[in-house]
């Protein structure tokens, strides 16, 4: 039905930044509600940034603020998730995610690692 596969991880210095893709197969980006989890070493998985599927509202996690931003390209059937400002406390599996109804994130990429270095 939808497939995601995310890209763009990888090592960074703290301050530096990274640009996340995460480009969705099966469906247009407006049918979903898309969004940014990421799971840090021994802890659980949390909530960084999301698109309503309307595309007229998003939210981001307190910790993000200010730093991060989130984006899509519907010609590239394409959401973005561009980090200015690492943190070593950044670093993390950072996971896109779409759901098709109004409950949890059913669809999830695999996965891109992050790393951000003091």
């Amino acid at each position: 039905q939808v497939q995601l596969v995310e890209s763009g991880g990888g090592l960074a210095q703290a301050g530096g930044s990274l640009r996340l893709s995460c480009a969705v197969s099966g469906g247009a980006l407006r049918w979903y509600d898309l969004g940014w989890f990421r799971r840090a070493p021994g802890k659980e998985r949390e909530f960084v940034a999301g698109f309503n599927r309307r595309g007229d509202s998003t939210t981001y996690a307190d910790s993000v603020k200010g730093r991060f931003t989130i984006s899509r390209d519907h010609a590239k059937n394409t959401m973005y998730l561009q980090m200015n400002s690492l943190k070593p406390e950044d670093t993390a599996v950072y996971y896109c995610a779409a759901r098709s109804g109004l409950n949890e994130y059913n669809y999830w990429g695999q996965g891109t690692q992050v790393t951000v270095s003091s």
